[in-house]
């Protein structure tokens, strides 16, 4: 039983994205495809599971979630500031700076 499965690997820096297409073992898993990728060769700094969080087609995934056939593994940049803490601190700065809050001036 040789079955295969076609998979893609990508991984997207700011000015570019790398998108390699592969052809695993069945029950191959997310981490073994980054390895066969060569993308840990290209991009040392990537640690999938750890720094990089792995997801298949937008969808939070383990490094040892078995693949299906067709899926698509992306690998994600580290985050640089928490979303929720720069909504949060927008939305102050928003409050202090009203729209015509500043001083009357008399004519």
């Amino acid at each position: 039983m040789n079955e295969f499965i076609e998979v893609e690997v990508v991984y997207a820096l700011p000015q570019q994205q790398d998108v390699l297409r592969l052809s695993l073992p069945e029950g191959a898993t997310a981490r073994e495809a980054v390895e066969a990728s060569g993308l840990l060769l290209k991009y040392p700094d990537i640690d999938p599971g750890g720094r990089n969080k792995l997801g298949i087609y937008a969808r939070p995934a383990k490094p040892d979630t078995v693949l299906r056939d067709r899926d698509r593994v992306e690998i994600y940049r580290p985050l640089l500031a928490d979303p929720k803490a720069v909504r949060k601190k927008r939305a102050e700065d928003g409050k202090a700076m009203k729209k015509g809050g500043g001083q009357a001036q008399d004519a």
